[in-house]
């Protein structure tokens, strides 16, 4: 490969989609599962059947956002999304919107109760707040063509820093970029980097962390499934700056679409010449496999994750070492996420002084987040960092169904916190959320309403945490399944006031002593609802009575005749 056969692609693609009207039909892994293929399969003879395929191509395409309303199909360059699309539905968009050119309003992606849908989306509510980097083509691309990809600009980033810049000015790129890590911890992706390039070992690697395992969360399976090409692209970047020859991406097996797409990407890239020897004619060498995990959340932690690629159990291990030093195999690793390394391409197209120009001083950039539970739009979205949880709820979210009221939202899976409605306009961003003692997380985004019992979501995640942990520290072995027990007596009616002082004892003791971040953030979400919504325990303690009616008491008087 070199820049005159990746322009040539492009260019080739284009023309081929010059003057047509794509029909893009999600074929992400909420729609499939709301009869996508179905549709996809559908439109594709229709539009054959009319004589259409000569003005309109019908492609499967990622996540375009909103998962509550698939099968999605959308109309470009018209930017028209259409909602809950049957096969039947799609003939009536055929005859109408691809042959005569007619939109049809009856199937409009709704944007809310009473509005008039607009017929380009990104008008709607839930995509005009929206900035998408990360997202910029899932949902535009056919993710099995590396051809849909060159033509977007794929590639060009690789042979931008290939061509003229040094390890250290790609390095030095990112850090301007201001880019943190966005699997939870929000570490300086390119202080990462440099620690990495700095080390001399004639073996490095880079490792994909795509072991995405908090519940509700399903970011980075979108980006893998939607635009698996950006993150080889953005491997490929990082390998050449810190030094690697190999890379792997880590992928539970839950995944089985985006572990599809990745392998046919790979396959593709390695055609092209994008991956292996001497990609763009140059002295770099670089490849990827992937390696599929067996769904245990721990792996979710970077040395555990090591362990796992090298066929052993998945448990972590004490740092220092850090992989930066010691990774896998026992050489200089990198370790980022999904979304990180999807971050890169732009990044380096549009250089890190623009980079940074979106979002706020120590929180650049975008992040992406799942939005899921009480609330109308459910689905995926990319805003800019520190845009406020009251927008992305009420705005973009929607608000809570059914006319009841927000409660509290809880960011960071497992690891994170709860935030009550009188944080609501708390700035999206790594220190605004700190601060409320939750964390950004991955990007799972859960809302609850007044329906949702606080101690009851603690002790939800506690079992979550006490299940995964993979035992070999006592502090979360033992510490988690003591946490659950106390929270499991307060939310049947047993509890007391010396069990709500015990949780809060062990509570820092689980957090300090724990090997690994499992261990350590377990207790975030009760601490969180102690700290906004203890009254709701000593409801549970003092009354034996749960104010959301969600957990089962035991009635007093029972109570008082078994513990007498």
């Amino acid at each position: 490969m070199n820049l005159a056969k990746l322009n040539d692609i492009a260019a080739a693609t284009k023309e081929k989609c010059k003057n047509k009207k794509r029909v893009c039909v999600c074929a992400g892994a909420a729609c499939i599962s709301s009869g996508a293929i179905q549709t996809l399969d559908s439109m594709k003879k229709i539009v054959k059947e009319k004589g259409l395929d000569k003005t309109v191509d019908v492609i499967p395409v990622g996540c375009i956002g909103a998962c509550h309303q698939g099968p999605l199909v959308k109309i470009l360059p018209d930017e028209t999304i259409y909602q809950k699309i049957t096969p039947a539905e799609a003939a009536l968009i055929a005859e109408k919107h691809l042959a005569k050119n007619e939109v049809v309003k009856s199937l409009l992606f709704a944007t809310g109760a009473g509005k008039e849908s607009p017929v380009n989306s990104n008008e709607t509510d839930f995509f005009k707040k929206q900035r998408k980097v990360v997202l910029e083509t899932c949902g535009n691309i056919n993710p099995e063509s590396i051809e849909d990809y060159i033509a977007v600009g794929g590639y060009q980033a690789l042979y931008n820093i290939l061509s003229t810049l040094s390890q250290e000015e790609v390095i030095a790129e990112v850090k301007a970029g201001g880019l943190r890590g966005r699997g939870g911890a929000g570490f300086p992706t390119g202080l990462k980097w440099e620690m990495v390039h700095r080390y001399i070992n004639s073996t490095k690697y880079v490792v994909c962390n795509g072991d995405e395992g908090d519940p509700g969360a399903f970011m980075d399976r979108s980006v893998l499934e939607g635009d698996p090409h950006r993150i080889l692209e953005g491997m490929a970047i990082a390998g050449y700056a810190v030094g690697a020859q190999k890379g792997y991406i880590y992928v539970r097996a839950e995944y089985p679409l985006a572990i599809k797409r990745l392998e046919t990407a790979i396959k593709q890239a390695r055609v092209q010449g994008l991956l292996g020897d001497k990609i763009f004619e140059t002295d770099f060498n670089f490849d990827i496999e992937i390696r599929i995990g067996a769904g245990a959340f721990v792996c979710g932690e970077e040395t555990a994750l090591l362990a796992s690629i090298e066929g052993k159990r998945g448990t972590p291990r004490p740092r220092p070492p850090y992989p930066a030093e010691s990774g896998l195999w026992g050489k200089p690793t990198l370790i980022n996420n999904v979304e990180t390394f999807a971050n890169i391409p732009k990044l380096i197209l549009i250089g890190g002084k623009e980079f940074a120009s979106v979002g706020t001083q120590k929180s650049a950039g975008t992040k992406v987040f799942a939005l899921a539970g009480k609330i109308m739009n459910t689905g995926l979205v990319e805003v800019p960092m520190g845009i406020t949880l009251r927008e992305i709820i009420f705005e973009i979210g929607g608000g809570i169904p059914g006319g009841k009221k927000f409660k509290a939202a809880q960011t960071g899976g497992p690891s994170g916190g709860c935030i009550p409605e009188s944080h609501l306009d708390t700035p999206v961003d790594y220190e605004s959320l700190g601060a409320l003692g939750t964390i950004m997380g991955s990007g799972g985004m859960i809302i609850m309403d007044e329906t949702s019992c606080m101690v009851d979501v603690a002790r939800y995640f506690m079992d979550f945490c006490m299940n995964e942990s993979c035992g070999k520290c006592v502090p979360c072995r033992v510490g988690t399944k003591q946490m659950f027990d106390l929270l499991n007596k307060i939310c049947t009616g047993q509890g007391s006031p010396a069990d709500l002082a015990l949780l809060e004892e062990l509570a820092p003791y689980v957090r300090e002593t724990s090997l690994c971040g499992l261990g350590m953030t377990a207790p975030n979400p009760l601490m969180s609802t102690l700290r906004y919504f203890r009254e709701e325990y000593m409801a549970h303690i003092n009354d034996h009575w749960c104010p959301a009616g969600v957990c089962k008491m035991e009635p007093a008087a029972q109570l008082a005749e078994a513990h007498s």
